[in-house]
């Protein structure tokens, strides 16, 4: 009787194999339009991380012509320039030596970083960053730290130190669907798709050169540099935002460095002249792609003479994207609260909201409860967005309805150490903790799911010298008298079952539970 519940057949265990290999290929499927997206990104941050660069450039550039003209005054100034630039450099170059190597891990030796052909791969970065051995990860947060610190040493700002480090952050944070903190580098690399562990890295490139600007242009100010500025003119735009959903609106701000505040310049961009002074440049999005555009800026001198300083820029429109996500698992199941994390980049949590199919989604707080209704039958969650004072639908995603699998009944005790434990038959058991113990009880406990059951009844079945089989019936969850004094009888190394046992869960779904095999000890 024993060896039929216990053991399963080969057959069995293989089919169960396969089950478990499945859900986890589902569980780490990424969307090919989500993966397509990271590509946009990644493009037009190096868009950016270039025009950052030209901008740092044309900065140090000021301070070696103004150092030329004056070395006394702007010799000490330059060499902290030139060691601003050098850490920023040989951080930048760590971190471009890390993106080659993870997509060298995925593509082999000749994979390239622009073309990346396992771009869903979930292991390499991983492997790279957070691998025994290499820990490359810790390497790069250690050198960000220092890089951070050293930086915002040289800028008096506390507005500007504070964004610095907030850009350079590299303390511990939970992602969603996680319980706890985790290191920086786990939260960021660790079952990452290739083509976002390579985009979160130029992002971290993008934020080391600016921080390397602002450094810079605090030394530059130290200086009393204005005579070299207004001599060079230089225009920058910058944008309120590099990534911009469609259907909302992109704003940038086109400006001269030192420009004279009683004489305002104008500014075209394709041959039209903006409105505002503030050099505000803004209009909607109506297509998703990467756009250009270019313009100059006239400025008028005291002699009368006026002269066009050019500029361009980029960006990028995707589309408005969501993350839905079951906390517990890729799986909803019927008659239980399900805990759901929705939210929408750069749009308040007031101004999201979302409907669900074949049951209710109710929110509560930031977090939100799936119920779903009927097994079998699909749950898909819609998720609308606020966006510039109206409604739209930025995302659908469709979950599995599954019924809570069969708990397992075991003996609730209290072990040596105070904890609370749980027998669950199969080897040997304390009499003493046996006789003292009040029934049984029945729960899931397999770390995704903490769900506990009422048992409603079960049987002993106990053996004589002879054989014959025993069977007494509980007092509901509870053993009865003539099982107690059953137990009792029993000598070391003698076993019983506990079979038949019914439970409900909150579902409310009867069901009958596979035996518990009790050996005394």
């Amino acid at each position: 009787m024993a060896e039929s519940v216990v053991r399963l057949s080969p057959r069995q265990k293989m089919i169960n194999l396969m089950y478990i290999v499945l859900t986890a290929m589902l569980a780490l499927n990424v969307s090919s339009d989500v993966l397509d997206g990271f590509v946009q990104v990644e493009d037009g941050l190096a868009r950016t991380n270039a025009n950052v660069g030209r901008r740092n450039d044309a900065i140090y550039a000021q301070l070696e012509s103004f150092t030329q003209q004056n070395p006394g005054k702007g010799t000490p100034w330059l060499g902290k320039a030139s060691d601003v630039r050098r850490r920023a450099a040989s951080l930048y170059s760590l971190v471009d030596s890390l993106k080659i190597a993870i997509v060298t891990e995925a593509d082999g030796p000749d994979g390239k970083v622009n073309d990346i052909n396992h771009r869903d791969d979930l292991e390499s970065a991983a492997v790279v960053m957070l691998a025994p051995g290499r820990n490359e990860g810790a390497r790069l947060r250690e050198a960000v730290d220092s890089y951070r610190d050293y930086i915002t040493a040289l800028v008096p700002d506390s507005v500007k130190q504070s964004s610095i480090r907030e850009a350079l952050s590299t303390a511990p944070f939970r992602r969603p669907g996680t319980v706890q903190d985790q290191k920086w580098e786990e939260a960021k690399f660790e079952n990452q798709p290739v083509v976002a562990a390579v985009t979160l890295l130029t992002k971290l490139q993008n934020d080391i050169r600016y921080a390397e600007g602002e450094a810079l242009s605090n030394l530059l100010a130290a200086v009393d540099a204005g005579d070299v500025r207004v001599n060079e003119l230089n225009a920058f735009v910058i944008p309120q935002s590099r990534m911009v959903m469609r259907g909302s609106r992109y704003s940038a701000s086109i400006v001269l460095a030192a420009v004279d505040t009683t004489a305002r310049p104008a500014i075209f961009v394709g041959g039209k002249q903006l409105p505002s002074d503030r050099g505000l440049y803004e209009f909607t999005t109506s297509s998703t792609g990467n756009f250009d555009y270019s313009g100059y800026i006239e400025v008028a001198h005291g002699d009368g003479s006026v002269t066009k300083h050019p500029f361009s820029s980029s960006y990028t429109v995707m589309e408005p994207t969501a993350t839905v996500s079951a906390t517990m698992m890729n799986v909803l199941y019927a008659g239980i609260n399900n805990p759901m994390s929705i939210s929408v980049p750069g749009v308040p949590m007031s101004g999201v909201s979302a409907t669900m199919t074949n049951g209710s989604l109710t929110r509560q707080g930031d977090q939100w409860i799936a119920r779903p209704s009927k097994v079998g039958e699909n749950a898909t969650i819609t998720v609308t967005a606020n966006i510039d004072g109206r409604p739209q639908t930025v995302a659908t995603s469709t979950f599995r309805v599954r019924k809570l699998p069969d708990p397992v009944a075991f003996i609730s005790f209290t072990g040596q150490n105070g904890a609370k434990d749980r027998y669950k038959g199969g080897k040997p058991f304390s009499k003493t903790l046996l006789t003292t113990a009040p029934g049984i009880e029945a729960a899931i406990d397999d770390d995704m799911l903490n769900i506990d059951f009422q048992v409603l009844g079960f049987e002993t079945v106990f053996f004589d010298q002879m054989g014959n089989a025993i069977p007494e019936v509980s007092q509901g969850a509870a053993f009865s008298q003539r099982q107690r004094d059953q137990f009792k009888r029993l000598s070391r190394g003698k076993r019983f079952y506990i079979s038949r046992i019914r439970a409900k869960g909150p579902d409310g779904i009867e069901r009958v539970l596979s035996p518990v095999e009790v050996i005394v000890n």
